[in-house]
């Protein structure tokens, strides 16, 4: 039976050399209570104000706080850190990426909630905060929060695990079915390429992209041309174009 572990950190900031400085994550396995586990840890790189500003963790909270690798929630994850583990995250590939910077290569399957929830919830915006009130998973939270033990704060990475387990459940009774089936919808809409409906940069940010093939079919051509997208190439952003390019 597959141990699921919904996760998330708090960073020194989202650039290429920033590091992880809080680690929560809620494991479950069927039939069992589910454990939260929470630390901080003193990152080696300065915190960005930026980030600062969202999570509210300060280099004096940090000042005693061990490394990442010897906090008790890094060695708690190394123990379910199992090719039949599932991690659940909202915008997987950037909290994987943190971990990967601290030596954590996770060996499971993974489901992006951040991705089904824009296939799955016709919602203005996907963010965890936003879907936090929009779906009313804020008021789930005390019962939950009295079961692990631990209290929800916003930004804090046990409080968004909190959120995140809550959100996972909303999304399973979503797509309804066994429960095993829903599990594999989820990750299948976690791989699977999707179909974006706006874009969300550039001159033609918020508009449908079958709106700007009507207008400037160049600049759709362009921009699947693009040397930024030649470098950093965007799955759902290609595969979007060429669907709406070949309609």
């Amino acid at each position: 039976m597959a141990t699921f572990v919904f996760l998330d950190t708090e960073t020194t900031g989202n650039g290429e050399n920033d590091r992880v400085l809080q680690l929560a994550f809620i494991a479950r396995r069927a039939g069992e209570k589910p454990l939260l586990a929470s630390s901080l840890c003193k990152p080696p790189v300065p915190i960005d104000f930026f980030a600062m500003a969202t999570h509210h963790i300060t280099p004096e909270t940090l000042a005693n706080e061990p490394p990442f690798a010897e906090t008790q929630a890094a060695k708690e994850l190394t123990a379910v850190n199992k090719p039949d583990s599932i991690a659940v995250i909202h915008n997987a590939p950037f909290d994987l990426e943190m971990l990967r910077r601290e030596g954590v290569n996770w060996q499971g399957g993974v489901i992006d909630t951040l991705r089904v929830a824009r296939r799955v919830l016709d919602t203005p915006s996907h963010s965890l905060q936003y879907l936090r009130y929009a779906l009313g998973l804020y008021r789930e939270e005390e019962a939950l929060a009295s079961e692990l033990g631990a209290k929800v704060v916003a930004h804090n990475a046990a409080g968004d695990a909190q959120t995140l387990y809550l959100l996972t459940q909303h999304l399973l009774k979503k797509i309804g079915g066994g429960k095993g089936e829903a599990v594999m919808e989820l990750l299948r809409f976690t791989n699977e390429p999707l179909e974006l409906k706006t874009l969300r940069f550039g001159k033609y940010r918020g508009k449908s992209f079958r709106e700007v093939k009507e207008s400037d079919i160049g600049y759709l051509r362009w921009l699947a041309e693009s040397e930024a997208m030649k470098e950093n190439p965007d799955a759902d952003l290609v595969y979007t174009i060429r669907l709406v390019l070949e309609s």
